[in-house]
C-alpha cells in the first residue's frame, strides 16, 4: 500500500493535540467519579470510538492507495512545419518592410496562437534545409524565426520540390514506434516566383504520407524591386529587376494536398484565415492504451469515520450517576 500525501509533523502535532487534550478530559473525569465512588468505566466505550475515527480521519487525509484500477490513456498530437522562401527576390519591398520581414512579422503571431504540439522551420531557396526540428520550444523557435536571411540560402531561384520532399522525409522520420501519430501539416512561405517546375510527384507523396500543405503568397501582381546595396538588382541589360507575386504553383500544391492558399500583400494578410484552418485541422488518435494506476481509496476510512461520529453523537451514555 502507497500513500498519496506523506505522514509529516503537522499530521503528528494533530495527533498529540488530540492525546493530550481527551487525555487531560479522560483523567478529570476519573478523578470526579473517584469523589462521588465510582468507576465510571463506560467511558472508554466513547473514547475507543473517538480515537478511532480520528485515526480514521488522518488516514483519509492521507489517502491511503492500494490496488490497482485501469485508466485509458490516449494519444494525439499535431505538427506543423513552417517553409518559408529564402531566396532574393524575397527581399523585394512592394510589401513592407520587405517580403521575408512581413512573414518573420506574421509568424510571431502565428507561433504562440496556434494549437499545433510542436511546430518546426524549413529555409529554402534551390535547396531546403532544416533551421529548427519540429519542437514545443516556441521561444526557442522563436530565435530562429528571426534569424533568418536570404544570405543563409543558395542565391539562385526558389524550388518547391526539395521542401517538399524534405517536409515528406522529416516527417517520415519522426513516426518511430515510441512516437504519435499526429496530423501533419507543411506551410509555404513564398513568393513563387520562377519555380518553373513539377511538384505533382512530390506534392502526391505527401498526399499519401497524410500530409496537407498550405501555401501563402507574398508579394503583389504589380511587383517591386530587390534592393541591392543603395541601388536596385538589375538584369543584363542594365534594366531593374522588378519581381511579382506567381501563385499559380502555389495553388496547384495546395490544391493537390488538400490545403488552401492563402495571400499576403501590402493592403491584405491572410494570416488569421491561415491561423484558423490550421487550428481547425483535428489532432490525429494513433493509440489508446489501459494502464493500471494505484486507486487512492480515502474514501473508506473517511465513511468509517463519519459513522463512528453519527455513533458517537446519537448513543448517549451515562458516566456518572449524580
Amino acid at each position: 500500500m502507497t500513500w498519496y500525501l506523506p505522514f509529516t509533523s503537522m499530521e503528528f502535532f494533530f495527533l498529540l493535540l488530540f492525546g493530550v487534550l481527551y487525555g487531560g478530559y479522560l483523567y478529570r473525569i476519573k478523578l470526579l467519579a473517584r469523589q462521588f465512588s465510582q468507576k465510571a468505566n463506560s467511558i472508554w466505550i466513547k473514547a475507543i470510538i473517538r480515537s478511532v475515527y480520528m485515526a480514521l480521519l488522518v488516514v483519509a487525509l492521507l489517502g491511503p492507495s492500494f490496488g490497482a484500477m485501469t485508466k485509458e490513456i490516449r494519444t494525439n498530437g499535431k505538427d506543423v512545419f513552417l517553409a518559408v522562401d529564402l531566396s532574393q527576390s524575397m527581399k523585394a519591398v512592394d510589401v513592407s518592410p520587405s517580403r521575408l520581414e512581413k512573414v518573420k512579422l506574421e509568424l510571431h503571431d502565428f507561433i504562440y496562437n496556434t494549437n499545433a504540439d510542436r511546430v518546426g522551420l524549413i529555409g529554402f531557396s534551390s535547396e531546403a534545409f532544416v533551421l529548427s526540428p519540429l519542437t514545443y520550444d516556441q521561444s526557442a523557435l522563436e530565435l530562429f524565426v528571426q534569424s533568418m536571411n536570404t544570405n543563409l540560402a543558395p542565391p539562385e531561384a526558389a524550388q518547391v520540390t526539395p521542401v517538399l520532399q524534405l517536409a515528406q522525409q522529416k516527417f517520415q522520420d519522426s513516426e518511430t514506434s515510441r512516437e504519435l501519430e499526429r496530423s501533419k501539416i507543411l506551410i509555404i512561405f513564398s513568393d513563387g516566383e520562377t519555380f518553373g517546375e513539377n511538384t505533382q510527384a512530390a506534392a502526391k507523396a505527401l498526399l499519401n504520407q497524410g500530409v496537407r500543405v498550405y501555401c501563402v503568397g507574398i508579394g503583389t501582381y504589380t511587383g517591386g524591386k530587390i534592393p541591392v546595396g543603395r541601388t536596385f538588382k538589375k538584369d543584363a541589360d542594365g534594366q531593374t529587376v522588378l519581381t511579382k507575386l506567381e501563385p499559380e504553383v502555389l495553388k496547384r500544391v495546395a490544391q493537390s494536398t488538400e490545403g488552401n492558399y492563402f495571400e499576403i500583400n501590402q493592403t491584405i494578410s491572410e494570416m488569421p484565415r491561415l491561423l484558423s484552418a490550421v487550428n481547425a485541422v483535428k489532432s490525429e488518435l494513433r493509440q489508446t492504451k489501459v494502464v493500471e494506476v494505484a486507486a487512492n481509496k480515502y474514501l473508506y476510512p473517511l465513511l468509517a469515520a463519519l459513522l463512528l461520529i453519527a455513533l458517537d453523537v446519537l448513543w448517549t451514555l451515562q458516566v456518572l450517576r449524580i
